[in-house]
C-alpha cells in the first residue's frame, strides 16, 4: 500500500525457520482491518524457504506440518492461500519422472490439503532451475496425480519462465504458451503472477531476480503480462531486489505501470 500497490504477498512468519505463525484472534482482527483500510485484495502468503514436500525424511514431515499451519492461518486471515516451491530431490539422479519418489511428493501435497482449512489454496510456483516444477507438464502431472483438487492452483514467475527457456515476448508466443497451459492444466487454476526481471540469459536455468527494466527479459514480455488475458486480470506480485536493494519499491511499480500508457 505504501508504494501504491493494490495486492500483497507476505510471509506468515520468518521464511527461514520452521516456527509457523501463531496468531491471537485480536491479531487476526487487526490484520483484516488493515487489509480493508489499505484496500489490499487479494493477499497471498509465500511459503517458507525450508519447505520441501518431495523429501522423504524429517524435512518432508516438517514441511507438511508447516504448510497445514500456513493454510489454516491464511483461512483465518482472509488470505487466498500460499505460494510454494514444492521442493527438490537430494541427488541429480532422482528425477520427477521417478514414480516412487514422485508418489511421495503427491502424498505430502494431499496430506497438506486434507489436513488444512478449506478456505485457502495451495499455489504451486513454476521454477527456473532444475527443481520440481520447471515446466508446466511437471506441474500438470502433480495436479493430475493429486486428483485435481479445487484448492490446488498455480503461480507463474516471469523470471523462472525466462530461466526455463519459455518465451512470452511476442503475441504469438504468449498465446501459444497460455493455450498449452489451458490444455494441460486449465486457466482456471492460474491464480497469481510474479513479475520479475532476470539477471541471467534466457534458458540459463538460473533463478536470480532483477529490477524491472534492468535485466535480460524483453520489455514486451511485461507488456504482454500487463495487457493480455489471462494474466492482466490476475494479481501481479513484484519480487525484485529494489533499486535501493531493500526489496520491491515504487520505482519497480512505476516501471511496470509506464508500460500501460
Amino acid at each position: 500500500a505504501v508504494i501504491g500497490g493494490d495486492c500483497l504477498q507476505l510471509f506468515s512468519s520468518s521464511p527461514r525457520t520452521w516456527a509457523g505463525a501463531d496468531l491471537r484472534e485480536t491479531e487476526v482482527d487487526d490484520f483484516k482491518q488493515a487489509k480493508e483500510k489499505h484496500d489490499l485484495d487479494p493477499v497471498v502468503f509465500h511459503a517458507p524457504y525450508l519447505i520441501n514436500l518431495a523429501d522423504r525424511g524429517s524435512t518432508g514431515e516438517k514441511s507438511v506440518t508447516a504448510m497445514v499451519n500456513e493454510l489454516d492461518t491464511a483461512a483465518r486471515c482472509g488470505i487466498i492461500g500460499s505460494v510454494v516451491h514444492v521442493g527438490s530431490y537430494k541427488t541429480d539422479d532422482e528425477k520427477p519422472e521417478d514414480k516412487a519418489h514422485f508418489k511421495h511428493l503427491i502424498e505430502n501435497i494431499q496430506a497438506v490439503l486434507d489436513k488444512s482449512a478449506n478456505g485457502a489454496n495451495l499455489y504451486i510456483e513454476n521454477m527456473g532451475t532444475r527443481k520440481i516444477g520447471k515446466d508446466i507438464e511437471q506441474i500438470a502431472r502433480i495436479i493430475d496425480d493429486c486428483g485435481r483438487p479445487d484448492r490446488l492452483k498455480v503461480c507463474l514467475d516471469t523470471c523462472h519462465m525466462h530461466a526455463a527457456g519459455i518465451d512470452l515476448s511476442s503475441d504469438e508466443s504468449y498465446q501459444d504458451f497460455f493455450s498449452e497451459f489451458d490444455d494441460v492444466i486449465g486457466l482456471d487454476r492460474l491464480g497469481v503472477i510474479h513479475v520479475n526481471d532476470s539477471k541471467d540469459p534466457h534458458g540459463s536455468l538460473r533463478d536470480r531476480h532483477e529490477n524491472i527494466g534492468e535485466g535480460s527479459i524483453p520489455e514486451s514480455v511485461f507488456t504482454n503480462i500487463l495487457t493480455k488475458k489471462p494474466t492482466k486480470d490476475l494479481p501481479l506480485i513484484i519480487e525484485t531486489p529494489g533499486f535501493d536493494e531493500n526489496g520491491p519499491d515504487q520505482k519497480n511499480l512505476d516501471q511496470l505501470r509506464s508500460l500501460l500508457h
